[in-house]
């Protein structure tokens, strides 16, 4: 693997205002990024994804390939939390099982939107169906957890929610609805149009991801202590398997598009875990599920895993696999 591509993620600027809300948490800094502006800059930086990823969309022809992509997306989405689940089950109790099963087999938008800026550096375009299989990633996985709780779970009691609340809230969750709403509004405009706004979705997207990624590094810090309570396995887990699911999705992608770009989005994907639209779900539908330990798994380890780690081992694959 190229170091000087993990040498790149480790000192973007990003990731170390990441580092920065940990170190203030841990340094029992006073620095909080206010609630309402940390949503706005979450619903922008959705917004501005999906709207330049409809943009981009607009410019291409709808073709078998990304009708197969996002088939395959989908079957990421279903296929992981099935197995994970089985990993889970054996160290967990069933409602954290389910809940860690259906973050990681969904996926993370803030994950998704700071590979894209990635590869804005590699100089590799994103392609605009990407966005789309994005945002159909998100609620599979969700049926998925609740359809294997409802088979293993032994305790039927009031611990779950009605399970078609539960998808329809998958479906119509707000960074779920913000984002393909964007997309369409994007594929909808025509170029002049989007012109118009192109200072705002584009010139100012980095200083807006980067403070949103300080304000997740102080979400994280404060976390970190009960996660630590829970064993080394959580930790295990949160490193090894989304780098297995990023590296097997790397080579398995080649099977429907040949894109290095595609197959680096697809790795992403796979191995990034939801800690918004997943922990907004649980805790309508497995109010029993511990958020102390689902959340700092998908935000304080495997998110920075895969923006240092794991982004230039997915693309080093995708590279060696087009040869």
């Amino acid at each position: 693997m190229n170091l000087d591509l993990l040498i790149s993620n480790i000192t973007n600027p990003a990731f170390l205002f990441f580092v920065l809300g940990v170190l203030a948490v841990k340094l029992r800094s006073d620095l909080e990024i206010p609630a309402n502006s940390s949503k706005f800059i979450a619903l922008y930086l959705l917004f501005s994804i999906g709207f330049k990823g409809g943009q981009e969309l607009s410019h291409e022809a709808f073709s078998l390939e990304i009708l197969w992509s996002m088939l395959f997306g989908m079957a990421i989405s279903l296929l992981i939390p099935v197995y994970t689940f089985f990993i889970l089950k054996r160290r967990m109790s069933i409602y954290n099982a389910t809940a860690i099963a259906a973050a990681y087999g969904s996926v993370s938008a803030v994950t998704f939107v700071t590979a894209v800026a990635y590869l804005d550096v590699q100089k590799l375009p994103l392609h605009g169906h990407m966005v789309a299989i994005m945002a159909l990633m998100e609620s599979p996985a969700i049926i998925a957890g609740l359809i294997l709780l409802s088979l293993f779970n032994k305790e039927k009691t009031a611990n779950t929610t009605p399970k078609m609340e539960v998808i329809r809230h998958s479906f119509t969750n707000g960074s779920v609805l913000l984002i393909l709403g964007s997309l369409i509004i994007g594929l909808l405009a025509n170029a002049k149009q989007a012109e118009g706004i192109k200072p705002f979705t584009n010139d100012i997207f980095k200083g807006f991801l980067a403070i949103f990624l300080l304000d997740m590094g102080i979400t994280s810090g404060r976390k970190l202590s009960s996660f630590v309570s829970n064993g080394w396995f959580p930790l295990l887990f949160a490193i090894f398997i989304p780098l297995f699911n990023g590296c097997a999705v790397a080579v398995l992608s080649a099977l429907v598009t040949q894109d290095v770009a595609n197959q680096f989005m697809f790795a992403v994907l796979a191995a990034s875990a939801s800690y918004i639209a997943v922990p907004a779900a649980m805790k309508i539908a497995v109010p029993a599920a511990d958020p102390g330990l689902y959340l700092p798994m998908a935000l304080a380890v495997t998110f920075p895993m895969n923006i240092t780690i794991g982004m230039p081992l997915y693309l080093y694959i995708t590279q060696l696999m087009a040869g």
